[in-house]
């Protein structure tokens, strides 16, 4: 969420950045909220004001044998408390009415994001590895299906469609993806293993921007809890309402969960395969630092989600996403995409983004920097670390072999009890 006093101060500059996510402008309006907020506060404190002079003018009335006068003041006080009364609902209103207004509106992009409407403006920053050379390489669904492993007719009858059912072996290579991906981040990248829920309240999904603008995006509950559609959100609420000190910052998490997403608009894209699902898992990356050291903390991340392509020996491109093509939160985006020869194309398989105070500001989670009494709102960054089920079509269609086979990379055969090829 975005501050109302720094709107108040540069109207034109957020207008002008939300012209450039291809956003209306929408500051004369906040402003306006804003200003029927103050001006309705400003009463009530002139209300509140007279009351308390009230109060005290019964005392000296009383005190001076007036009572004609003391019962005058008496009735004034009742009636600027039940005026003051409603004016505190009026205000509790008036409120909601700014912060309803101000949480649908989206972060503003970094100065050198590119300025595009959609991802045909996203800019390349490198590329690293070399493509296999294969012969009529096959998508993975038709490896999966012709090893007997990857099953889409089961998944439907039991679940609808989008949801898969994996066996044996490219079951297990899945869970060895995660496995290896959680042992690199802890291990060598400096992150702490968590294992949070996957069911959240509203509270929650507010806080990292899922709600209220996307819950036709989300799976919700009878108890009107909700689906993780990412770990970032449990993640990432970890710190809500809290106050942290310099010293204990950055705060690095990851954890392995399934994720849910309606694909809300996603009708007829990827409807083959495992692209797009309503259920996967993901390895999921965050970090919680200062306004200072969050740039660099971006570009850390991102290095880290690159390391489990490197060793993977898989070749991927990085992508910054433009203005258009970036989410909600971000205020810049790295992609990464991996090659897929069965497709012929890259495809995303990792997301990297800083979002400055935009979830913390939702969240009212702040730290105290060192020798301050004064706190500030924290810097928050999440990524995948990456996506397994992504990485598990990544492998098969770059490992594949000509007898429809899959070799097995190096980097997975002690997750995978020694096993070099599923066949």
């Amino acid at each position: 969420m975005l501050d109302i006093k720094w709107i108040r101060d540069h109207p034109d500059q957020l207008d002008d950045a939300l012209a450039k996510r291809g956003a209306d402008p929408v500051a004369k309006e906040l402003i306006a909220l804003d200003d029927r907020r103050r001006t309705h506060v400003q009463r009530l404190q002139e209300l509140q004001a007279r009351r308390n002079a009230a109060s005290r003018e019964i005392g000296k009335a009383k005190a001076s044998g007036d009572a004609a006068a003391a019962q005058k003041v008496i009735d004034e006080v009742a009636e600027l408390k039940a005026v003051t009364q409603a004016g505190e609902e009026e205000e509790r209103r008036l409120d909601a009415a700014l912060t309803e207004a101000l949480a649908v509106v989206p972060n503003l992009p970094l100065d050198d994001v590119p300025v595009g409407a959609d991802e045909a403006a996203n800019r390349e920053e490198r590329q690293s590895g070399e493509k296999p050379s294969l012969n009529s390489p096959k998508q993975h669904f038709e490896i999966g299906e012709a090893l007997g492993q990857m099953d889409f007719e089961a998944a439907a009858k039991l679940s609808g469609s989008r949801f898969v059912v994996l066996k044996g072996q490219l079951a297990r290579l899945e869970r060895a993806l995660g496995q290896f991906m959680l042992d690199l981040h802890t291990n060598e990248h400096g992150y702490t293993e968590v294992q949070p829920p996957i069911l959240v309240r509203d509270e929650a999904l507010f806080g990292t921007g899922q709600l209220p603008k996307f819950a036709e995006d989300q799976f919700r509950t009878t108890d009107e809890r909700w689906l993780i559609p990412t770990a970032e959100v449990p993640l990432t609420n970890l710190v809500r309402e809290q106050i942290m000190e310099a010293s204990d910052l950055p705060l690095r998490l990851t954890a392995l969960t399934p994720c849910f997403r309606s694909e809300a608009g996603s009708a007829g894209k990827d409807t083959r395969g495992m692209l797009r699902q309503h259920q996967f898992n993901k390895v999921e990356l965050v970090s919680i630092t200062t306004p200072e050291k969050s740039i660099e903390e971006l570009e850390r991340m991102t290095a880290c989600a690159e390391e489990v392509l490197k060793r993977l020996g898989l070749h991927y491109r990085v992508m910054t996403l433009s203005t258009g093509d970036m989410g909600f939160g971000a205020r810049k985006t790295y992609d990464i995409e991996a090659w897929l020869p069965g497709q012929g194309a890259y495809r995303e398989i990792s997301s990297c983004s800083v979002c400055g105070d935009f979830q913390a500001r939702r969240m009212n989670a702040r730290y105290r920097p060192e020798g301050e009494k004064a706190t500030r709102f924290v810097h928050t960054l999440n990524g995948s670390g990456v996506a397994t089920g992504r990485a598990l079509i990544a492998v098969m269609e770059n490992y594949q072999n000509e007898d429809g086979s899959i070799s097995v990379p190096d980097v997975l055969r002690p997750y995978m009890g020694g096993t070099g090829r599923i066949g």
